[in-house]
């Protein structure tokens, strides 16, 4: 399923329809340049699933933890370029099945993600316009703007 949105509120708003869809054990595998609006994307989802947290860019963090009923893991995968890289993050040690898992650079480490990953593509059209493409789960098809 792909949408336009055209302004951060309505990338937010509709990043909110897809949280309150999720599960625990779901993992969101994104892609887009930088700037796309990958964290925004995220801090609505973060507000479907409930959560009150103030979410940023994990970039420097590698990873930051939103604390709710299902708490949400928030990983930059920019810097990571192997297995060896990703076995170091501790990527592995967080409770997949007890949250949620956002995944920023997601192309970096593909292979470590479960079959049952939602892939959601972000593209940069214009200083307000983003093309959001988000597949991997019939949980999604019908969501609109």
């Amino acid at each position: 399923m792909t949408v336009l949105t055209h302004s951060t509120e309505e990338t937010i708003e509709f990043a909110k329809k897809v949280g309150a869809l999720l599960h625990k054990g779901d993992v969101i595998a994104y892609s887009g340049g930088l700037g796309a609006g990958k964290t925004t994307f995220t801090r609505g989802l973060a507000q479907g699933l409930g959560l009150e947290d103030s979410v940023t860019s994990p970039t420097f963090a590698l990873v930051n933890e939103y604390r709710g009923d299902i708490t949400l893991y928030h990983f930059d995968m920019y810097r990571i370029t192997s297995p060896y890289d990703l076995e170091t993050t501790g990527f592995y040690d967080y409770p997949l099945e007890e949250s949620v898992f956002a995944v920023e650079w997601s192309e970096n480490i593909i292979e470590a993600l479960p079959e049952n990953t939602v892939h959601i593509s972000i593209e940069y059209v214009d200083e307000n316009t983003r093309k959001i493409t988000v597949e991997g789960d019939e949980r999604f098809a019908d969501l609109r703007n």
